[in-house]
């Protein structure tokens, strides 16, 4: 009776995840079912990055589609992967010190976030950039000056996973462009550091002649 019990429970929640639908937004879940991704191994050793569950550079940042607008005609499906906005799965505490979650959190492991909340999404095992976001992998600083703690070239980087918008302005994947300061935002995609930044932050396609002078 038990194990009947718990069959229906799940099948039930699998229904009620395929059955839901918003006009407007993205219903998802965080990959891996976990709201934090605060875990690195060192071999067979665990290294807990961040114990703070307000530490936004250690939220999950990564979302799987369970189901996508009513009437969108876009180019993503439901089982895509996504990358998101570091606070769809943050909690945090109130003012009484109460643990909350964040308004994106619906119900259970379930989350509704807009679109503007979507920076990348993978088809295919290819990532896809979503307007307006781009991201640039920075270049690494040759280390002329000994006292220099810098380690990349200042505002400018190589475009990476780029959008229709920069595609139509003819840049392209590889091209070395210079971006507004303060517009970064660092993830790790695949193993490679990033920053995402908007289209309305690049604003030089740097040539050849400039990148080797």
């Amino acid at each position: 009776m038990e194990k009947r019990e718990r069959d229906n429970a799940f099948f039930n929640r699998i229904q009620y995840k395929l059955l839901m639908k918003s006009p407007y937004c993205f219903i998802v879940e965080p990959k891996n079912g976990t709201r934090y991704d605060n875990i690195s191994f060192f071999g067979n050793k665990k290294l807990i990055k961040s114990v703070s569950q307000e530490d936004h550079t250690a939220t999950n940042r990564f979302a799987t589609v369970l189901s996508v607008p009513l009437n969108y005609d876009g180019k993503i499906k439901t089982g895509d992967v996504l990358v998101v906005h570091h606070n769809v799965f943050r909690k945090y505490y109130d003012m009484k010190g109460r643990e909350k979650s964040g308004p994106c959190h619906f119900k259970d492991n379930t989350y509704i976030i807009e679109r503007d909340q979507i920076y990348l999404y993978l088809q295919n095992d290819k990532w896809n950039a979503v307007d307006p976001y781009c991201f640039i992998k920075p270049i690494e600083k040759i280390q002329n000056d000994l006292l220099s703690l810098e380690t990349e070239e200042k505002e400018t980087g190589v475009l990476f996973f780029i959008n229709d918008e920069l595609k139509k302005l003819g840049l392209n994947k590889g091209d070395r462009v210079s971006f507004l300061p303060e517009s970064e935002y660092e993830f790790n995609i695949s193993g490679e550091k990033l920053y995402r930044m908007r289209t309305r932050n690049i604003t030089v396609k740097l040539s050849k002649w400039t990148q080797e002078n």
